[in-house]
């Protein structure tokens, strides 16, 4: 540890195929520019990863990096990212678990673990503080991820071991398979099957090294004053400790905004019987669940005799498993939903990707667009839980259709033509979680220009929810989610999770800067932080235009932009394409960003030290 901030001091190097390491100080440049967590890992992708590599080639780097908050007292900073050049996508994607694993890759003395290269075996990593060992993973490949974490706990033996791993899908190199860490996913943009393609069963951690705060007065008052102000505010304090993020189901219904059958409808007569309330008042939950240094607890630990009679234990359904798994696919039976979300996890898939491209399917399927033969005789029409779960497994395993639907929604649409490309609901490749675009427009401009794709974690569609901002209004939200996103890349940086927005606000303010002071030092004031927030999220475009993407890319499935919501409290809204374009020029403006290309200027790269 540094002695002087709260940076582990070292970044860690590991080569596979030559089975070599090297450790190098974390630059004091890199932590003033890109403060941490997200902007170490585009940084550092940038910087590794070659121009057009392909993401599941041997080139592409992996990188794993936490924040300067992470084991400090700052409340809900536990969580790590994992950056690189997506499968999914194409473009640079970061993914973010929370639990133990970022805590102790930070107190066993490194701020960032770059992975490159390909393993000629299966492989996993012990990293114990300053050792770090190769060991052989033949006997795990093959694997689910919970048996894996088992076997290789007990093969260490070592107290507080965390470990990461990718299950089969991973292996298999499906393009949206995830990283388990302990209970929680690094889901999004397939970084699991990046750790397949190099052979890359897991990374088990250990960390024993404590964290040094430059201010332990000021972090003491600041993490009393955060407890107080979470525990006082209706959502952290009382709505997701007692119902978890589920409570989304029934409040985004009433608001006609929840997606169902493949977002052909934003009502869902079921929602009632999928709903957080319902999973808390039918016994389903055993007990909540927080991360490390969390006072929410907005995890919950759910149990079920699942859909062939035998016992399902799973952390979740979290909000966007129950969309993903219940109204996506017209599904109100909340026992299969359960036992989807551990599958996913068992076998290690992002529920988001997974459900949505098994929704694209079955209205395929429904248009005769898919037949039976296509399908391998299964009826694959929305509702039908049991098929959904088959085919989750054959994802996994790619077999038959499932190895066409591997590919994600994109490709999968592209592979089966006939016209199911509009069907297919993605942004950039990466499938959409369950925000309304038709319903926030703000949300809608989000999506559009995400740097990762599909993604409700750049734009946080709470902005508009919180009444602050007119959900069907277009003038402001170009500038509204430029904002917004500075404020997340920020965040995402220090690490601290998206929930404690409701306390610290949807834009940068002055409690984001006495984090940021507390944890480096370094005296930032607000439009200092602001730049930072600026930078790392002009680098994330900066990788993806170096990687062909433009402006044309900014843009939505036809659904939104043809076809309005269909009935319920938000009928008749749709995203009419001159409002799109509109808010793209107003974005592209306040960005300092070209608006024809959607390119960072050169003035702006050089304002921003780039």
């Amino acid at each position: 540890m540094s002695g002087k901030d709260a940076y582990a001091g070292s970044i860690l190097f590991v080569d596979l195929p030559s089975r070599t390491v090297r450790r190098e100080n974390t630059p004091e440049d890199l932590k003033r520019k890109f403060l941490g967590g997200n902007g170490f890992a585009v940084k550092l992708a940038y910087d590794l990863i070659r121009p057009g590599a392909d993401p599941l080639d041997p080139e592409n780097a992996l990188v794993f990096a936490v924040g300067p908050a992470a084991g400090t007292l700052i409340p809900c900073s536990s969580r790590f990212v994992v950056g690189s050049k997506s499968p999914l996508t194409g473009l640079f994607v970061d993914s973010y678990a929370g639990g133990s694993w970022g805590e102790e890759l930070k107190c066993a003395g490194y701020d960032a673990l770059v992975v490159t290269g390909v393993s000629p075996t299966p492989v996993y990593l012990l990293i114990d503080g300053d050792r770090v060992e190769f060991r052989d993973a033949g006997h795990l490949w093959g694997r689910m991820v919970f048996g894996a974490q088992r076997r290789i706990a007990g093969e260490c033996k070592i107290p507080g071991l965390s470990v990461a791993a990718i299950g089969p899908a991973g292996e298999n190199l499906v393009r949206y398979a995830s990283i388990i860490a302990g209970t929680r996913a690094a889901g999004r943009g397939g970084m699991g099957a990046v750790m397949g393609a190099k052979k890359l069963k897991a990374i088990a951690v250990r960390g024993q090294k404590p964290v040094f705060v430059p201010d332990q007065e000021g972090m003491w008052r600041f993490f009393r004053d955060s407890l107080r102000r979470l525990r006082e505010h209706p959502g952290t304090g009382k709505l997701l400790p007692e119902v978890g993020t589920g409570a989304g189901v029934n409040a985004f219904n009433r608001l006609g905004m929840l997606p169902a059958r493949n977002w052909q409808e934003e009502v869902f007569v079921g929602a009632e019987d999928i709903s957080g309330e319902r999973l808390r008042d039918q016994g389903y939950f055993i007990r909540s669940k927080a991360c490390p240094g969390c006072p929410i607890g907005c995890g919950k630990v759910a149990s079920t005799c699942g859909v062939d009679g035998g016992p399902v234990i799973t952390e979740g359904p979290e909000y966007e498993t129950l969309y993903s798994f219940g109204s996506m696919l017209g599904n109100s039976d909340l026992d299969s939903i359960i036992y989807a979300d551990r599958m996913c996890d068992e076998l290690g898939i992002d529920t988001i990707s997974a459900g949505v491209t098994i929704a694209f399917a079955m209205e395929a399927f429904e248009r005769e667009i898919l037949s039976p033969g296509d399908t391998g005789g299964i009826d694959l029409y929305f509702g039908n839980h049991r098929a959904a779960i088959n085919l989750l497994l054959d994802i996994a395993y790619r077999r038959g259709l499932g190895d066409t639907l591997a590919e994600g929604v994109k490709r999968a649409a592209e592979i089966i033509g006939r016209g199911s490309e509009k069907y297919a609901m993605h942004v950039k490749g990466m499938e959409l979680p369950g925000h309304s675009a038709r319903g926030l427009k703000g949300m809608a401009l989000g999506y559009a220009v995400s740097t990762r794709g599909g993604t409700h974690q750049d734009t946080r569609p709470t902005v508009e929810r919180s009444g602050q901002f007119d959900p069907q209004a277009v003038q402001g939200k170009g500038k509204m989610n430029k904002d917004n996103q500075d404020m997340t890349a920020v965040c995402d940086s220090l690490i601290i999770c998206r929930y404690t927005e409701g306390i610290y606000g949807f834009f940068l303010g002055e409690d984001h800067v006495r984090m940021a002071n507390l944890v480096t030092g370094a005296g930032y004031s607000l439009e200092d932080l602001r730049k930072v927030g600026e930078r790392v999220y002009t680098l994330e475009r900066l990788f993806n235009v170096r990687e062909g993407l433009s402006r044309k890319d900014d843009r939505l499935p036809e659904r939104f932009l043809e076809e309005p919501i269909p009935g319920g409290a938000a009928a008749g809204r749709v995203v009419l394409r001159e409002d799109l374009d509109q808010m793209l020029d107003e974005y592209y403006t306040a960005r300092g960003w070209d608006p024809r290309t959607g390119a960072p200027t050169d003035e702006k790269l050089k304002e921003l030290g780039l």
